[in-house]
């Protein structure tokens, strides 16, 4: 039995256990919708699914494709990626539509049009190569480095415009009418003039995933938006108050009229779900139909001040309270305009020993500007204090700024000062109910040159990836960019190791 049998075996499995509306419908409009990133992670992309339905319900024929499990063995094989639906390799589509969450899925997006034999570089592809049109959440911040890849590229919410953009390109075969949508970004033309990102009407509302499937990430899920966007003014948040309005809220009885009968668990989403003020309500509704429930995004203040959402998440199989103080101490915390307290934090502890939680789990930075040793030492103190309570999990990651945040220009703290950093942190907590779980500093460092980039970011994308895609091979594709132009590089000071 062949290998490429058994590659594409593991699809139709994957297929037969999804539950839910199916995307696909035979036509002649066909649409590949391609996430960077594996099965697992595209299928808990709840924007990623509903791009995909929208255009599914406005009749084109969309089939999904996805970065492989194993990307090694498809290029051994000799595969190329190929549908889920169809098993059509995604080279015959005429147009690939990408969804984008950040900066380090550039290099998946490399991979897999690689793993097609498509050229990656727009000024690489002929007439006869598929057209490429690209959104998702990076958008929001700096799309600049997708430019070099994309034909055409949707910045901020596409509910409105994704639809007209794919029946513009299958009427003309051309997507130049998407300089007059709203977000509608063309690189080859504008350069690194951006528009506006664009904004969505409120009817859209919710978002929600059309497919339940096993083997992602939020297995068998039904997600849905609770609400849109966010009121509070955090400075190194993309999805601050000035974003698009702010806050956009989405009935209870609307939510739970979409919420299938036969899904076990819900999933609800926003970037500030917990200070939606019907939250208890819909917890308690959720709960009584007996649905497992999932949540993004809990404010420690919201936690503290409202009981019940602690209670009602355990009552639906919450097993780790998980919140954000994003911050090593207080001073840091009202620098970047966070308004959690330490008093919000112990409540929270309080409330997972309580309910009799697994873990209590608290996000938050290091390397935040004007981050200091005494900061990190109040960090330790306090930690012991949550451990001493309930057991603490620490999820730790670089402080990494953003465009169109106030903390844009902001310095990475460097890779040597970090994981000093999470070192002593570590030390100073041995022997303490808590632990620390950091992300990479190496890999921050590179999501923080991606941020900060103009369209060079995309070639310097391309070659880290023909490097080997390693840390090193990232650091010598920036440093032969900052050499190739001889112009100071920002922050390279950071990537000393």
């Amino acid at each position: 039995m062949s290998n490429a049998w058994n590659l594409k075996e593991a699809l139709r499995t994957r297929l037969a256990a999804e539950k839910g509306t199916p995307f696909y419908r035979q036509g002649p409009a066909r649409v590949a919708m391609v996430y960077p990133s594996p099965y697992r992670a595209g299928m808990s992309s709840l924007g990623f699914q509903w791009i995909a339905g929208l255009l599914a319900d406005a009749g084109f024929s969309v089939e999904r494709v996805f970065l492989p499990d194993d990307a090694e063995a498809w290029r051994t094989s000799k595969l190329k990626p190929v549908s889920m639906e169809t098993h059509t390799a995604l080279g015959q589509f005429p147009l690939l539509a990408f969804s984008v969450a950040y900066e380090l899925e550039l290099a998946g997006l490399v991979e897999v049009l690689e793993l097609a034999g498509i050229p990656p570089l727009r000024a690489d592809r002929t007439p006869g190569h598929p057209k490429i049109l690209i959104g998702g959440p990076l958008t929001f911040s700096n799309p600049l480095p997708i430019g070099p890849f994309a034909d055409a590229v949707l910045l901020g919410e596409a509910d409105d415009t994704v639809v007209p953009a794919v029946e513009g390109f299958f009427e003309t075969g051309r997507l130049d009418h998407i300089a007059d949508l709203p977000g509608g970004w063309l690189p080859e033309a504008m350069g690194e003039h951006l528009p506006p990102v664009g904004r969505a009407d409120d009817t859209h509302l919710p978002a929600r995933s059309r497919i339940r499937s096993p083997d992602a990430e939020l297995h068998d899920m039904f997600l849905m938006e609770g609400e849109r966007g966010c009121h509070r003014a955090c400075t190194f948040c993309v999805m601050r108050r000035s974003t698009n309005g702010g806050m956009r809220l989405v009935t209870p009885e609307k939510l739970l009229s979409l919420v299938p009968e036969d899904t076990p668990r819900v999933g609800l989403v926003g970037a500030a779900i917990s200070d939606h003020p019907q939250l208890v309500g819909l917890l308690e509704s959720l709960v009584a139909a007996g649905k497992g429930i999932g949540i993004s995004s809990l404010r420690a203040d919201r936690v503290a001040l409202k009981p019940d959402i602690p209670r009602l998440l355990r009552a639906g199989g919450y097993q780790t309270l998980t919140v954000a103080s994003d911050a090593a101490s207080q001073r840091l915390r009202r620098t970047i305009m966070k308004g959690t307290t330490e008093a919000h934090l112990l409540a929270c502890a309080e409330a997972a020993r309580e309910h009799k939680y697994r873990t209590l789990k608290v996000y938050m930075m290091v390397g935040v500007p004007d981050e200091q040793d005494a900061d990190i030492e109040e960090l330790i103190t306090f930690t012991r204090q949550l451990a001493a309570i309930h057991p603490t999990a620490l999820g730790i990651a670089p402080f990494v700024p953003k465009r169109n945040t106030p903390l844009d220009g902001a310095q990475f703290a460097g890779i040597p000062v970090v994981e000093a950093r999470l070192a002593r942190l570590t030390a100073g907590l041995r022997g303490s109910r808590a632990e620390v779980r950091p992300t990479s500093a190496r890999w921050a460092w590179v999501e923080h040159k991606l941020a900060s980039a103009g369209l060079a970011g995309g070639h310097i994308t391309l070659r880290a990836v023909h490097g080997g895609g390693t840390f090193a091979a990232w650091k010598k594709a920036f440093k032969e960019a900052d050499d190739a132009t001889e112009r100071p590089w920002r922050g390279w000071e950071g990537a000393t190791v």
